[in-house]
Order: C-alpha cells, then sequence, then structure tokens
C-alpha cells in the first residue's frame, strides 16, 4: 500500500523551517544530526514549546498533535531524492517491549503487537490531557538527512495500532559465527502485500524495528530541504555563518557583500601552508550571506567540507592572520 502522508507544514512554515534548519546546521560543524536538533527545528518552526527529547514521552505533545519523530541518517552519494519510493528500515523504533518466552510465531507477535498497541495507547493519553479538546491527533514524523548535513526529507504519517490479523510472522535465526552468539528476530510480514513490516529483534536489547515507505518525489506532503550550497538567482549560493563568524568577516573585510566576500576568496593564498584551528561551540543564530558559485567551490578546495560554517570560520581565521 502506498503510503499516505499528512501535512506537515503550511508553505510558509516550510520556508521557516528551511531556514532555521541552515541556520541549525552551521552551529554543528560536521557533527551528526541528534533528535534535539530537529525538535529544535520543528517546534520553532510550529511556534510551539520545545521538550526535552527522551525516549520515555512522545516527542511532540501540544494541543492535541502528537508526533514521534524518528530519524534515519542516509551516506549514499547523490541526492536524498533517491530515496523516494524505497522502502527503509529504522533500527529503533521502540525499545519498550519485552519478548515473550514463545516458540509459536503468531503467539510472540500477537503478545509483542499488543504491547507495541498498549504504548501508542498510554501516549494518546498523554497527548489528551494535554489538550483543551482532549483530542489527540497521533503522527509519526520521519527524517532522512544525508551524513554530509546538506540534504534533509521530512513527512509525516498517521499513527496507527497495527491489526494482528492483517499481519503473520516467522522466526528468524541468526546462526552462531566466531565469537558472536547466535540470535532470533521475529519477522513479522503484512498479509495484503507480502512486505516486511516489522522485524523484533533481541540483538542489543529487545526493540520493534518498523520498516517504512519513503513518498514518491512529488508527494505534496513530502517536504525536501537543501540547506548547504544552495544555488540562488545570479551564480550566487547562499550560505550560512554563526554571528561570531560573520561579525568576524566583516570585521576583516568591511563588508559582507557577495562581491567583497567573493573577491577575498578569489584572492586568497592557497599555497601558504596553514593548519586547521580548533573551533568554539557556535551560537543557535546564524545569519545568511551570498557568495559566487566559483568562490563557494573554491572554499570546498581549500577546506574539508563539513559544513558551510566550517570552512567560512576557517577561512576568517587565516585571513585574519594574513592581514
Amino acid at each position: 500500500m502506498a503510503v499516505k502522508t499528512l501535512e506537515a507544514f503550511t508553505e510558509e512554515e516550510k520556508n521557516i523551517a528551511m531556514d532555521i534548519l541552515s541556520a541549525k546546521v552551521s552551529t554543528m560543524l560536521g557533527r551528526k544530526m541528534e533528535e534535539g536538533d530537529w525538535d529544535f527545528v520543528y517546534c520553532n518552526t510550529k511556534k510551539i514549546p520545545e521538550t526535552d527529547w527522551s525516549n520515555l514521552h512522545i516527542d511532540i505533545n501540544h494541543e492535541g498533535l502528537g508526533v514521534e519523530h524518528k530519524m534515519l541518517r542516509v551516506t549514499k552519494s547523490g541526492s536524498i531524492l533517491n530515496e523516494c519510493g524505497t522502502t527503509k528500515m529504522h533500527p529503533a523504533g521502540t525499545r519498550s517491549i519485552r519478548i515473550p518466552d514463545e516458540s509459536d510465531p503468531k503467539k510472540a507477535m500477537e503478545n509483542i503487537l499488543a504491547q507495541y498497541n498498549e504504548l501508542i495507547d498510554t501516549r494518546s493519553e498523554a497527548v489528551k490531557a494535554n489538550s483543551t479538546n482532549k483530542s489527540a491527533d497521533m503522527r509519526i514524523g520521519w527524517l532522512l538527512w544525508k551524513d554530509t548535513l546538506d540534504e534533509f526529507l521530512y513527512f509525516e504519517e498517521e499513527m496507527t495500532k497495527p491489526n494482528v490479523n492483517d499481519f503473520y510472522a516467522e522466526w528468524s535465526i541468526t546462526p552462531a559465527r566466531g565469537s558472536r552468539k547466535s540470535s532470533r528476530s521475529l519477522w513479522v510480514y503484512e498479509k495484503e502485500s507480502g512486505k516486511k513490516k516489522y522485524s523484533i529483534t533481541t540483538t542489543a536489547g529487545a526493540k520493534i524495528q518498523p520498516y517504512f515507505d519513503v513518498p514518491a518525489p512529488n508527494d505534496e506532503n513530502l517536504y525536501y530541504f537543501k540547506v548547504q550550497g544552495v544555488l540562488v538567482d545570479g551564480g550566487l549560493v547562499k550560505v550560512w555563518l554563526t554571528k561570531s563568524t560573520a561579525k568576524y568577516l566583516e570585521l576583516l573585510l568591511g563588508s559582507l557583500d557577495s562581491e567583497v566576500l567573493s573577491e577575498a576568496i578569489d584572492s586568497f593564498d592557497i599555497n601558504k601552508n596553514f593548519e586547521l584551528s580548533d573551533s568554539n561551540v557556535a551560537e543557535k543564530i546564524a545569519v545568511p550571506v551570498l557568495v559566487k558559485e566559483s568562490s563557494y567551490e573554491k572554499l570546498k578546495i581549500l577546506y574539508p567540507p563539513l559544513s558551510d560554517e566550517y570552512m567560512l570560520q576557517q577561512f576568517a581565521i587565516h585571513l585574519g592572520e594574513n592581514s
């Protein structure tokens, strides 16, 4: 069955999310995306209070909206849009289950899915309790992110309780190999499509690993974010810098005008020997500046492209050292 997506952002909110995500990435200096990073973007986009991220409660619980955020890193080369139309497995949907001592896979599945449905009920009640009209719009939000932190995909679908009658299950045994002990997983398949929907594993602790379908690229509720090296009109590239880096560059150059900044990059001597500098923890707020596309490409030759902020930060430090 095709995934039924839900509207997560209005067009205005999508643009806001793009800006906030761009600014957030500029502070990360190449570290991996964390759950709290996306919650920061989501909550500030929707103008709802931020909540502390935890496995113990649903990520978003505000006035009847309940969203469980699940993130998956994409390491393949090429655009993240290549993931559209594929089926992915999340390595840890929930750990709030127990594996029954049951040899019959059908009975084991019934037990585990009952636990999963109970968890959904508990979280739904928590969302209702925090709603003025005592309703609960329960969703799962899937965020795919490139490990280069330049592209993201996000979509939401309804959080539904699986009907045990729609599935069948089989035990999968992985034999011992070397120092690794044997293990078994319960694979749960959808009867209608024959597709695997859950893998319940005891490896590294009991957990449900759900399979989900990434929507087609033309799905109106699939949100694509390109947040680094964004081409804009006139052969310019928009890059986001923390205020501290932007102020330092402006102090050195007198202006952050695209012509001034591009000329400084173009005239910078790449033959000089320099070491990469340590960076302080960046601020959460960033500003966008424009630079010529050819100058941006030169930055990627000069410095490891961990992020736009990192490259411009290193450039600012070395520009200051040579001024």
